[in-house]
C-alpha cells in the first residue's frame, strides 16, 4: 500500500517505520498462536 509522504515530517523514516509495524504484526501473530497452542495442550493434557 503505497504512502503519501507529501505531508509528512522530513525526519519521518517511512520505510523503517512501515518494517517495525510488521515485525510488530509478525510478532503478535506468532504470540497469539502460541498462546493458542498452550490453551490447547492444556484442555487435551489437563482434561
Amino acid at each position: 500500500m503505497p504512502v503519501d509522504t507529501s505531508g509528512g515530517h522530513p525526519a519521518m523514516s517511512y520505510g523503517q517505520h512501515t518494517s517495525t509495524y510488521l515485525g510488530f504484526l509478525r510478532g503478535s501473530i506468532v504470540l497469539t498462536v502460541l498462546v493458542a497452542l498452550i490453551l490447547i495442550g492444556m484442555l487435551i493434557f489437563l482434561t
